[in-house]
């Protein structure tokens, strides 16, 4: 078992240990209602075919439709797959939004295909997973290695063979195809949401020092509403490259560059010649007061735990903290605000974005940006309210799922089993 099924199995286990939950419930919620994989053939641009793997997972539909990315990478395995579809049920059920998690992928190296072999194969593994995908039953998003074109081809091969064009069958898609306003924006933005209601009473995030780790769409957005908010981001870091200055990086305009297809060293050596180059690790144990990892899971270690210096983590990305060293900050006293809380942002607005398709509305990014806000808000205060910052025997990510599974066994238990 892969270290992030375990992690997502520890961290239930432990939480229905506090909650004294049944043994049937336990057998319940750590069952997967499907799993889906597949191979399939892909023609790529020399007219050979190719065989990909592909997976769609379903954990658990109490609540509504499942709901999870669709990503594209070479790392894409079954237990990746289980364990970020577990984790979806509880993201969604911790910020009460009416879905269930799922997730997907195709083991595949996006960056070696051409966009028209990218386009055959989205179009061939949405064709093999639409007996369970549907507006009402799955609904797939953008995810690491795939985009709103992604959901574009998604969308329209499904939408092919229904006859009729059904835009609520994925999020995250183009605004002309019935995307959201603020959708690009959400996961970054939730994250900025969640900072600003743990610090309300702390005086807020201006002028706090930041490291942010990852500078993708969460990561790269995160950072830049951060900075924009008056905080100093000492720290910014891609896959190749981590960058420091003492009194804070301009981030809007890092990410500016990087968004319109440069990199982190080479905005450096155009525009941030006093910006220091440093090593990947001293992102992770940088000297700041918030740390952010908003690259990829596990990230987080027994092995590098103890040199983190931050007071605040707050998880960008999806299980960036492994059992052990979770432990390890519980002890040092490191607040960790969890993935399932702080980076739920972008299902909650694709959950908007469904809204909007199955009721034909459009929605203003003003709207969109503060039911955002709302709902974070009030995701952060029902989980607080469970572990008030201080209090002893509990953390920020037990409470947040204990919120979230108590409200997916409420919904088992009122729906009852069929037959």
């Amino acid at each position: 078992m892969e270290p992030i099924l375990s992690g997502a199995f520890n961290q239930f286990n432990e939480a229905a240990d506090q909650l004294k939950l049944a043994d049937e419930m336990r057998a319940y919620l750590t069952s997967f209602k499907t799993v889906f994989q597949t191979q399939f053939p892909v023609e790529m641009d020399d007219g050979s075919l190719k065989m990909f793997d592909g997976i769609r997972i379903l954990h658990n539909t109490a609540r509504g439709p499942s709901k999870g990315g669709i990503r594209y990478s070479a790392r894409v395995s079954l237990d990746e797959v289980k364990a970020l579809a577990m984790l979806m049920t509880w993201k969604c059920a911790v910020v009460d939004i009416p879905f269930g998690g799922a997730k997907g992928g195709v083991t595949v190296d996006p960056a070696s295909m051409s966009p028209n072999e990218l386009q055959n194969l989205t179009r061939r593994f949405t064709s093999e997973i639409i007996p369970i995908i549907g507006p009402d039953k799955d609904i797939p998003a953008p995810d690491m290695g795939t985009n709103p074109q992604t959901m574009a081809w998604m969308m329209d091969t499904y939408s092919m063979t229904q006859g009729y064009t059904i835009p609520g069958v994925v999020t995250g898609k183009p605004l002309a195809l019935g995307g959201s306003e603020g959708r690009f924006e959400a996961t970054g933005r939730g994250i900025l949401n969640v900072i600003e209601e743990h610090l309300r009473a702390e005086g807020g995030i201006a002028g706090r020092r930041v490291a942010v780790q990852g500078f993708g769409n969460v990561g790269g957005i995160a950072a830049r509403l951060i900075h924009q908010a008056g905080a100093k981001v000492t720290h910014i870091s891609d896959k190749d490259t981590a960058l420091y200055h003492r009194d804070g990086i301009d981030a809007a305009a890092a990410y500016a560059f990087v968004a319109g297809g440069g990199t982190l060293a080479a905005w450096r050596e155009q525009f941030g010649r006093d910006v220091e180059v440093v090593d990947g690790p001293a992102v992770l144990a940088a000297d700041v007061d918030i740390l952010v990892p908003a690259a990829l899971e596990s990230v987080l270690t027994e092995e590098n735990a103890a040199a983190v210096r931050a007071p605040l983590i707050v998880e960008g990305a999806n299980g960036p903290t492994t059992t052990e060293a979770d432990a390890i900050f519980r002890e040092r006293g490191i607040v960790v605000i969890p993935d399932i809380l702080a980076n739920a942002g972008g299902v909650t607005v694709s959950y908007f974005e469904w809204v909007q398709a199955r009721q034909f509305q459009r929605w203003t990014e003003e709207r969109v940006n503060q039911e955002l806000g709302r709902i974070m808000a009030r995701a952060y205060q029902a989980v607080s309210a469970r572990c008030p910052i201080g209090s002893p025997g509990c953390t920020l990510r037990q409470a947040a799922n204990w919120v979230a599974i108590e409200r997916v066994v409420e919904a088992v238990s009122l729906r009852g089993i069929y037959p």
